[in-house]
């Protein structure tokens, strides 16, 4: 399935084991994905605007999942890793965490938006 957004197309597909030909990344792959690039992007911009190389820079996402009483998981948290080489300056170490969590995708995540779904028929 594909969508349309902003002049792009987003292919989107779902792993085999849940129906689908594993051709491109799932919906949840590429909310996931949108964390940590938007964290990354505020991460680069403050970099860049002081002139601090960036190539040994990275940013790592790891997910942490709890179980249900009935043994289902679900994911409770989601940790942001930024990665800095030891020449990177100590005054801005913190600062880093400051400007990645301006992230608009966390925000919003934070403050979710309610949901209506609605069929309409053309």
């Amino acid at each position: 399935m594909n969508a349309e957004m902003n002049g792009f197309t987003i292919q989107t597909d779902q792993p085999p084991k849940y129906g689908g030909e594993g051709s491109a990344p799932s919906p949840f792959d590429y909310f996931l994905s949108s964390i940590g690039t938007c964290a990354g992007i505020y991460v680069l911009k403050f970099c860049e605007k002081r002139n601090i190389p960036t190539g040994e820079i990275s940013l790592v996402q790891r997910l942490e999942y709890l179980k249900t009483e009935d043994d289902k998981s679900y994911l409770d948290r989601i940790v942001l890793e930024i990665n800095v080489p030891q020449s990177f300056p100590e005054k801005y170490r913190a600062a880093l965490i400051k400007v990645a969590d301006q992230c608009a995708v966390k925000k919003t995540i934070m403050n979710p938006p309610k949901f209506e779904i609605r069929t309409t028929v053309k």
